[in-house]
């Protein structure tokens, strides 16, 4: 017994001749005759009163007909499921950002847009640091992650980059360097700015790629940042420098975290501190919901889009 044969059964039963359902079956009648004998043999049990005018139920075949229709409508319904889940219309996905990634305003209008357009898809939300979702997509533990600067780079995960941003400094808001005005405006601030400053980093096991790239362009310079705090995450890094402890360099997108207490300044560094907003997945499993997410956010960043008030005003992925 199967569900094909199920399926010739229950179109016998609805026409009650084996002629006129072979032929809404789009098949010859011989061979739908032959699968219902089959059917019979394989239960041991006559379905069918043969007759000149057709055929009728047996007893037998009344009880096999609820449940043939049972069967056949509960394995449509599968079917229908899995094809959904197939092209990525619904599903279980799981993801997690880091703190300044989260911060980012691409990321919740990405998460708007894909609650909006894909309402099947259930969305698992973590945080963690770029380490730790690096590690868990490679390990499959999440499908997809948003972070800054890659940490590593594990054979088998694609890191797709949705947008870039510059670098700020970030300093309490009464720190000499935070003063500096010329003409009524702040001044930016130089990477020989940093020479002897206390720094505060994130480094590993956080995100040490932004902050790995600040150290080495300050020894470019001629630089001595004095690292004073490691920590593992930005919001940490901020609530540090919040409290006097020292400066630090963040993402753009950060700028306002405890304005009353920060102030932010852009980083004169010829573009060399670019900030990007980094998109993780395995490339093997990129499909179904993962490839639904992942593809919704590439076209999300190459769109333009009004900045301010709205979306997100994205750059093509570089």
């Amino acid at each position: 017994m199967d569900i094909r044969q199920l399926r010739y059964f229950l179109a016998v039963a609805e026409a009650g001749h084996m002629t006129q359902a072979a032929a809404q079956l789009g098949m010859a009648q011989p061979p739908l005759s032959q699968q219902i004998k089959a059917l019979e043999n394989s239960t041991g049990l006559a379905l069918f009163k043969r007759h000149a005018k057709g055929v009728t139920l047996t007893e037998a075949g009344r009880a096999l007909q609820a449940d043939a229709t049972r069967l056949v409508h509960d394995f449509d319904a599968l079917k229908s499921r899995m094809k959904l889940l197939a092209d990525g219309k619904t599903g279980r996905l799981a993801i997690a950002f880091t703190s300044s990634a989260a911060a980012h305003e691409f990321t919740p209008f990405a998460l708007r847009e894909c609650r909006a357009r894909h309402p099947g898809l259930v969305l698992e939300i973590g945080e963690n640091n770029a380490a730790e979702i690096t590690e868990a997509v490679a390990d499959g533990r999440l499908h997809c992650g948003l972070l800054r600067v890659p940490v590593a780079h594990p054979p088998g995960l694609a890191f797709d980059t949705l947008q870039h941003e510059p670098a700020m400094v970030a300093m309490p808001i009464d720190h000499p360097l935070a003063l500096r005005q010329r003409r009524g405006k702040p001044l930016p601030i130089q990477i020989a700015d940093l020479e002897g400053e206390p720094m505060i980093l994130v480094r590993r096991p956080g995100a040490p790629g932004l902050y790995a790239n600040l150290l080495a362009l300050c020894a470019e310079h001629g630089v001595q940042p004095r690292v004073v705090a490691e920590v593992a995450r930005m919001l940490t890094n901020l609530n540090l420098v919040a409290a006097g402890t020292g400066i630090s360099v963040v993402p753009t997108s950060m700028l306002g975290v405890h304005r009353h207490a920060i102030a932010y300044r852009p980083l004169v560094d010829e573009g060399r501190l670019d900030v990007p907003l980094t998109l993780v997945y395995r490339a093997e499993d990129n499909v179904g919901p993962t490839a639904t997410f992942t593809g919704l956010l590439k076209t999300l960043a190459c769109e333009q889009r009004p900045a301010a008030g709205r979306a997100p005003k994205s750059k093509a992925a570089r």
